[in-house]
């Protein structure tokens, strides 16, 4: 599908698609890669910082690296920034100045998910993350929260920009998803605030079918067009 949409990459998901201590799935993965032209965007993880052990993480650092990516999305936590007690908030921002020297050591960057139930749902925590690992290997995703309103995710695209790697592209609003096509002028000025360097990822199809990848595709090449 990749290959017939001129699309560039894919990120592999650690539960479903490329476990990470599945090595014979990845090596097929990287096969088939190589076959069709396919690169490894970014490993996605579900790793929770605070959660699972830092010593996990080098399990998933190795399959990234054989997938052909050092950028790994994720999870900072299991609850909302603003719903965590400041002890809570201290504690997860060790556990992430500890896993941001194991990215540092092993040449790979961590970004986090701005996903709800976790450190970096809203601005503010992202901004306080960012702020107290100061870690050029340990950055951001962003993508836009269906459950904010339009004013607020334009602050948080905007005030996030430097540290984002990897854009996830959709068009939903709360629990309802729309084609992307449909969203065009409002991707523009999402992306109005990024310099160009990032990923641009197709999360999700609106209806959840295979077949929709080339309209979503269409819709995103027709929202970068203006903006080279």
């Amino acid at each position: 599908l990749c290959r017939k949409n001129d699309l560039e990459y894919i990120e592999w998901g650690s539960d479903v698609h490329a476990p990470y201590a599945d090595n014979n799935r990845i090596y097929e993965i990287v096969e088939l890669q190589n076959e069709l032209g396919i690169k490894c965007s970014s490993y996605g993880t579900y790793f929770k910082i605070g959660v699972n052990d830092a010593s996990e993480l080098y399990g998933y650092i190795d399959a990234a690296k054989k997938l052909g990516t050092n950028i790994l999305r994720l999870w900072c936590g299991n609850e909302n920034y603003t719903e965590m007690t400041a002890d809570e908030r201290d504690y997860i921002i060790a556990e992430s100045k500890k896993v941001a020297k194991i990215a540092e050591k092993c040449d790979v960057t961590l970004c986090m998910e701005c996903h709800n139930k976790t450190f970096t749902n809203c601005l503010e925590g992202a901004l306080d993350l960012m702020k107290a690992v100061d870690s050029p290997n340990f950055q951001m995703y962003w993508q836009p929260n269906q459950f904010r309103t339009l004013e607020e995710n334009l602050e948080y695209a905007e005030k996030i920009a430097k540290y984002v790697k990897v854009i996830h592209v959709f068009n939903w609003e709360g629990k309802n998803k729309y084609p992307l096509g449909e969203s065009i002028e409002i991707w523009r000025k999402y992306l109005s605030y990024f310099d160009g360097s990032q990923k641009l990822l197709l999360e999700f199809m609106p209806d959840g079918k295979a077949e929709s990848l080339g309209a979503e595709t269409a819709a995103l090449k027709e929202i970068i067009r203006e903006l080279k």
